[in-house]
C-alpha cells in the first residue's frame, strides 16, 4: 500500500464480509428471513448482490472481472481467520499482507439500493487507487 486508503493492485485482496454466519442452517435461516421480513433483513450486500437462493450471475460477472483478488467471507469466518470480532458488517476490507483494513464501510454498503449501486461505489473506489 503506497499511502493510506490506497489499494494496491498488485498485492491487495477485497475482502466482501456478510453480516451473517456461515453453514446450512443459517443459510437456511438467511433465506427464510429475506423471503418473510427483506425490510428487516440485517445483510444490504447479501440482499443486492444475492437473489433468494443463490449469487446473482451479474455479480459474478462484475466480481471476475475487477482484476483483483475476491475473497467472500461471513461474520463468523472473519472471527475465525482474522480475529475480527465487533466490526460493523456488511463491509468491504483491504487485505495486504495479511493487515485488514476497511475499504467500504457499512453505511456505504446500506446507502447502495441496486446492485449498480454498489457497482459504482466500487468501480470508483478502484479508480481512486
Amino acid at each position: 500500500m503506497a499511502e493510506s486508503g490506497r489499494l494496491d493492485m498488485d498485492t491487495a485482496t477485497l475482502i466482501f464480509v456478510y453480516n451473517a454466519d456461515s453453514g446450512l442452517v443459517n443459510t437456511l435461516l438467511d433465506i427464510g428471513h429475506k423471503i418473510v421480513s427483506p425490510q428487516t433483513y440485517a445483510c444490504n450486500l447479501c440482499a443486492i448482490t444475492h437473489s433468494t437462493f443463490s449469487m446473482r450471475d451479474e455479480w459474478k460477472q462484475f466480481v471476475a472481472g475487477l482484476g483483483v483478488p475476491i475473497e467472500f467471507l461471513h461474520r463468523d469466518e472473519i472471527a475465525k481467520q482474522y480475529g475480527m470480532r465487533d466490526v460493523e458488517l456488511p463491509a468491504v476490507f483491504r487485505k495486504n499482507n495479511d493487515a485488514l483494513e476497511t475499504w467500504i464501510t457499512r453505511e456505504e454498503i446500506n446507502r447502495c439500493h441496486s446492485l449498480g449501486d454498489l457497482e459504482q461505489l466500487i468501480r470508483t473506489r478502484l479508480r481512486q487507487g
